[in-house]
């Protein structure tokens, strides 16, 4: 039960990244982000989406038994890669 629910959320986070991937390539074309489907995403709405810089790490591993995983990974990893913020320093007037 615990591993269907973190698969769930892994998969709303998957589609947190492609849409914001997606505004990101195209500033014109506005794609909704849906970071309420998931209290993961919802957690992490103003890491990814906001005023800040983020830094994602993947981990690969080398051995040929978990070639999909890590292909899976850096598929997972290359759409976070296009994701593009602007942070601005926050300053008190």
């Amino acid at each position: 039960k615990e591993g269907a629910a973190i698969n769930s959320s892994l998969t709303a986070l998957g589609q947190v990244i492609t849409a914001l991937a997606e505004n990101s390539g195209n500033p014109k074309k506005k794609t909704f982000v849906p970071f309420r489907n998931s209290v993961l995403t919802r957690l992490l709405q103003s890491a990814l989406g906001g005023n800040s810089k983020t830094v994602m790490v993947a981990a690969l591993s080398p051995a040929d038994i978990n070639y999909e995983e890590t292909l899976s990974t850096l598929r997972y990893a290359d759409n976070a890669k296009k994701i593009k913020t602007a942070a601005v320093k926050n300053e008190d007037p």
